[in-house]
């Protein structure tokens, strides 16, 4: 009726095998600890990773008309209108780069216009870009952060391209000349803008608009 033990049965734990489990355990929860924080690291830096990208493909400006301003027999300067491009968020012009890319000349411009509290003070030379106000609904100058803001940003080609024509013309683009710009926002968003110069400025004086 009674089961019969002997000393074969019996299982004994020493001091040495509690430590073994102990170690064991410590090691099994200092594993789960590293795997879980490189988990929330890999998360942090994915969704880190997917918002630039979301701010690289939104968050830029869009051209809504251009045109230039004639020289001597040459297109001296391209203004372009711009604002927000649909979805985008705020983008600061100030911190904007224009890249200008030419058949003889490529300079990247930075803005360097200031306000002077009643309107604008626009400078625009070989290494910049200048900046005009055209509506601003709160008035902080080159951010544009709503849809209804629009700036004009004026490009002086006559000083990027200085030196690259023909003796006896004055410098800028030449007739059937073209330029691409790439204008990239501060987050990376960045529109391009492929110009290409009228075929001939017929009837066009110093200083006349024409349509590019």
């Amino acid at each position: 009726m009674f089961e019969k033990f002997n000393n074969d049965d019996r299982g004994q734990v020493g001091i040495g095998t509690l430590i073994v489990f102990i170690a064991m355990v410590l090691v099994a929860a200092i594993a789960a600890g590293v795997l879980v924080n490189t988990a929330g690291f890999l998360q942090a830096t994915a969704e880190d990773a997917g918002e630039q990208s979301v701010n690289k493909v939104t968050n830029r400006v869009e051209v809504l008309n251009t045109h230039g301003v004639v020289g001597d027999e040459t297109i001296r300067s391209i203004n372009m209108t711009v604002r927000l491009a649909a979805g985008s968020s705020s983008v600061d012009m100030n911190e904007t780069s224009v890249k200008y890319l030419s058949s003889d000349t490529v300079q990247t411009l930075t803005n360097q216009t200031t306000s002077d509290g009643d309107g604008t003070v626009k400078t625009a030379d070989a290494n910049e870009f200048g900046l005009d106000k055209v509506t601003d609904d709160d008035g902080s100058f080159g951010v544009l952060n709503s849809m209804n803001d629009r700036y004009v940003a004026t490009i002086n080609t006559s000083d990027i391209e200085a030196g690259t024509n023909n003796a006896g013309h004055s410098n800028g683009l030449n007739t059937g000349d073209s330029v691409t710009l790439e204008i990239t926002s501060r987050t990376g968003g960045t529109t391009q803008v492929i110009l290409t110069m009228p075929q001939q400025l017929a009837g066009k004086n110093a200083g006349d608009p024409i349509e590019l």
